[in-house]
């Protein structure tokens, strides 16, 4: 029934989205746009004069055949320099179109350049709540079908709009300046020509917009059955995956015919009707120079015979059918550009929506600078690079403060939801003090993963505080923030390039020594050497050339690499066979000695050398102290311990 719904809906041009499509077109090339626009013009101008030499032409037949006396030579002289003129002039125009649809071509593609850069640039200030809450396969679509709307509307549908327009304001010009009944005659079969393409052309308008949206579900849906391959083979699920395919893309085909099949009705009805109006100019026409009707037009009122003082002739009446073909053809074409320009906007619309998301908010002001400390022990900013880290924060007053980076993290009676009205966490309170191990365990969706979201920043809290070094996180920017954090997730994210470029996407002014010597401190060392070229071994679709353990041993690289004082541990070994997790565990060991560490792990074997072990339940701390105390309190840990309970 929604579906229904959706069709009866009736589109509309947007002026309004239009106008900014060519305001920021014009504001990507200032000069070449309107020296575009002026090459249209003036060749749709010089396209439409031959009407007025045609008619001057037969007006100098006329003349010298009524007198009864053909004078060829006579007659020459007046139509061989119209016709050099009209040469000349198709000459002109040719040069006009092959300049204007040269610079179209280079504007084109310089506009879309420019507008996938700011999509993308944009897309990188988003918070992380936008691309948890859009389907990528969607955001794909913005990309690639979205921006493909936009070249046809820029290369196409724009100049072809000008031009038609041009032409048929001119060729009106010229009709009315002939005479006004036959212009009358003509106007009446364009208002019918505008009465069909209203009807059959919103008709197809509101489909290909139905279209538009299609495409972007199909193509999300595509990319999620690709990522989910191996999860579609292990459970057999192929022919559920066909069916929805079928589903979807029988939608997409449904939306699509109707679009096209309107389309291509609209074309032949508005010829046809331009065909009957060419038979209909020639019979009334004929009517008025037989019945001697006297002509009336605007030349006639400028010239000061009057409006009823020419009588209507054969060199008005030929002219105009073949002005009639030429200003019917134009209208036919504005009316064929109404779909692609309703289906532009309907791109346009998603990538201006994309680009208006309002980006990430971030009022920090204290920011991470490198420092050394003078004689005396005071800490100085330095613009060298000396490992060492402080926090820079004005004050009010206009005085600076310098905090050494330690690692000391606190959250005091924090609440949050992801939703203002269903909260996850209630009243967190955490004490990591640097060099600290903090552990948190629970079930799946206890909230052990958003809080190490919220101490990143990812996420703002809805009450309490945060603290890093006695700084609310509030005041600290969020890219100084992000730096001294390292973070390993379990589902690693592997970048094309290298194993080398990999490992340095953690910092990317390290050497390869620096990167060697994180790889080796993560236990990754031994497997990357064996590789075929080493370090420099392509990596290929996300990793898919290495096994999973490997992966994540390049993650933790990654995050060595960038040496934090603060480590967020997200079941970074959940994917590591036992064997391989005691080799990561003693590379882990030495990577967290005098940081900051928060492990979220279901291997209770592997924070079991914590300092704190936090028990999660429903976004509550229901248990907390180390793995001795929490053994001999015999209450939720003991029992998952001995497994008495399962974290699922």
């Amino acid at each position: 029934m929604s579906n229904n719904n959706t069709v009866q809906k009736k589109p509309k041009l947007d002026i309004k989205l239009l106008g900014r499509v060519v305001k920021y077109l014009v504001g990507a090339y200032p000069r070449l746009v309107p020296l575009s626009a002026v090459c249209i013009i003036v060749s749709s101008v010089v396209s439409s004069i031959p009407a007025i030499f045609m008619q001057k032409v037969f007006a100098v037949v006329n003349t010298y055949t009524e007198s009864g006396n053909f004078d060829w030579s006579g007659a020459k002289k007046e139509i061989v320099p119209m016709v050099l003129i009209l040469i000349s002039m198709y000459v002109v125009s040719l040069v006009l179109i092959a300049l204007w649809r040269q610079l179209m071509a280079y504007i084109t593609q310089g506009f879309l350049n420019k507008m996938r850069t700011q999509m993308f640039d944009g897309m990188q200030n988003l918070p992380i709540k936008y691309f948890d809450t859009h389907k990528h396969g969607d955001i794909m679509s913005y990309y690639t079908n979205d921006i493909d709307t936009l070249r046809e509307l820029v290369s196409q549908s724009l100049p072809q709009l000008l031009t038609s327009g041009v032409i048929v304001l001119t060729v009106l010009c010229i009709m009315l300046w002939y005479s006004i009944p036959m212009t009358a005659v003509i106007i009446l079969g364009v208002i019918a020509m505008v009465f069909v393409s209203k009807k059959v052309g919103g008709g197809s308008a509101k489909y290909f917009m139905r279209q538009q949206k299609a495409v972007a579900d199909t193509e999300g849906y595509v990319q999620e059955m690709m990522n989910g391959q191996k999860v579609i083979k292990v459970f057999c699920h192929e022919q559920q995956v066909k069916d929805g395919f079928d589903k979807i893309n029988g939608e997409l085909n449904k939306v699509s015919f109707r679009a096209h099949a309107y389309a291509n009705m609209l074309g032949p009805i508005i010829m046809n009707i331009g065909n009957i109006l060419y038979v209909v100019c020639a019979v009334v026409g004929g009517i008025f120079l037989t019945v001697g009707m006297t002509n009336v037009s605007f030349r006639g009122l400028i010239t000061a015979s009057g409006f009823t003082a020419v009588a209507f002739s054969i060199d008005i009446i030929v002219p105009f059918l073949n002005m009639t073909k030429q200003f019917t053809g134009n209208v036919n074409q504005l009316s064929q550009q109404v779909n692609t320009i309703t289906m532009a906007m309907a791109g346009a619309r998603r990538i201006f929506d994309l680009m208006d998301e309002k980006a990430e908010d971030d009022d920090g002001y204290v920011t991470l600078v490198n420092c050394k400390y003078d004689e005396n022990g005071n800490v100085i900013e330095t613009a060298e690079h000396t490992g060492s880290w402080a926090w820079k924060h004005p004050h009010g007053d206009g005085t600076l403060t310098y905090t050494p980076l330690r690692g000391d993290v606190t959250l005091n009676g924090v609440d949050f939801g992801y939703e203002p009205d269903k909260q996850v966490l209630h009243d967190i309170s955490v004490y990591a003090e640097p060099g600290q191990k903090v552990a948190f365990v629970g079930a799946t969706g206890a909230g052990k993963t958003t809080i190490t979201n919220l101490i990143n920043r990812f996420y703002d809290i809805a009450d309490g505080k945060i603290r890093y070094d006695g700084i609310n996180v509030n005041k600290i920017k969020k890219s100084d923030l992000r730096r001294s954090l390292g973070i390993v997730l379990q589902d690693t994210n592997l970048f094309s390039g290298t194993v080398m470029d990999n490992i340095r996407y953690g910092c990317l002014d390290a050497t390869d020594e620096q990167c060697i010597n994180a790889a080796k401190l993560a236990g990754a060392d031994g497997f990357i050497t064996l590789l075929p070229k080493g370090y420099d071994t392509e990596v290929t679709n996300n990793g898919a050339n290495l096994s999973q353990g490997q992966r994540q041993l390049i993650a933790i690289a990654r995050a060595a690499v960038a040496d934090p004082p603060v480590m967020i541990l997200d079941e970074a070994t959940s994917s590591i066979d036992t064997r391989t997790e005691a080799i990561v565990q003693r590379g882990m060991d030495k990577l967290m000695e005098g940081r900051t560490v928060f492990v979220i792990a279901h291997r209770l074997s592997t924070v079991m050398n914590s300092d704190v072990i936090m028990v999660l339940d429903h976004g509550s701390i229901i248990e907390r102290g180390s793995h001795k105390k929490l053994i001999a309190d015999k209450g939720t840990y003991y029992q998952l311990y001995t497994g008495a309970f399962e974290l699922e």
